[in-house]
């Protein structure tokens, strides 16, 4: 025997509201992007014709885009973020799994005792000042590295992957033993190639941490050369003048205000991300719930 469900107005209603509210929520979150990607477009007159606040150019120019491309201080900037991202994120994972994977094991001495001490790093800090202290010992200030290695775990993704290792079915790891694979065989061979669901998630999470870091750039780095876009970013809107940031002469930006630079940085920084998350978004909601729910 089946049911047909048939909707009645006040559902209608309802979904109705749903739909439209969802469009508003999410137009309101778009428009802050697409006012950057205008702002980066307009030429200068038409900038100053309406008041700085421009919905739809009316003129099309990409000025923005070949200054700070030809100052070769965001394209290095760009280069020295791609690195630490790339590097950050394989090490992260790196890190984070052969943590996890141990941990997973509720046989493993001294396990609790771990635990514990994991969870307590999350509610508790030694503090920045130590942090710097720690970083400047080991010889890091000044390197890529010290934007890697001072946050190379993260104890909620350490968390999240271990929830996840549990859930693999007990039996494949046995077979994979009776068969005669020690347990780093067993880890690459046959545990990680059912685990790209929550490999992705989290290689998404630490890839975005690495690409909008900045503070680690502002406390480590002295170094120009060695700065990732989004300090770039912050030093031009802090700074009284974006030629000084793009180590161009103010006489060559008389022709677009500050903000367009500015604008057209942003684009840039975000550009990147945007094309790989599309490719990560399948793997995002199912490598989550199965790294969250035990059962």
């Amino acid at each position: 025997m089946s049911f047909i469900l048939k909707k009645t107005k006040s559902d209608y209603v309802v979904d109705f509201v749903i739909y439209l509210s969802m469009t508003l929520f999410g137009l309101a979150t778009l428009f802050p992007l697409y006012y950057v990607v205008v702002m980066s477009i307009t030429p200068i007159a038409e900038v100053l014709r309406n008041g700085g606040f421009v919905i739809w150019p009316n003129e099309v120019t990409f000025e923005a885009y070949k200054y700070i491309f030809e100052s070769n201080r965001i394209p290095n900037a760009l280069k020295i973020t791609v690195i630490v991202t790339v590097i950050g994120t394989f090490c992260n994972l790196l890190v984070t799994t052969f943590l996890a994977y141990p941990l997973s094991k509720r046989f493993l001495p001294g396990r609790n005792f771990v635990l514990v001490g994991i969870v307590f790093t999350m509610l508790f800090s030694g503090g920045l000042i130590p942090l710097y202290i720690i970083v400047r010992a080991t010889g890091l200030l000044n390197t890529i590295w010290a934007l890697i290695i001072p946050g190379l775990v993260s104890s909620f993704n350490l968390l999240i992957m271990k929830t996840y290792f549990e859930n693999l079915p007990a039996e494949v790891e046995e077979a994979a033993k009776v068969d005669g694979c020690s347990d780093m065989q067993t880890l690459f061979r046959i545990v990680l190639p059912l685990s790209m669901p929550i490999m992705a998630t989290l290689g998404l999470f630490y890839g975005v941490s690495h690409w909008n870091a900045y503070f680690g750039g502002i406390m480590y780095l002295t170094d120009k050369d060695l700065m990732p876009i989004q300090v770039v970013l912050r030093n031009m809107i802090v700074s009284p003048s974006v030629s000084s940031e793009l180590n161009v002469n103010a006489s060559d930006l008389q022709t677009l205000p500050p903000e367009t630079i500015k604008m057209a940085t942003v684009v840039v920084a975000i550009i990147p991300i945007l094309i790989i998350y599309p490719f990560l978004q399948k793997y995002f909601v199912k490598g989550m719930l199965l790294g969250s729910i035990k059962g």
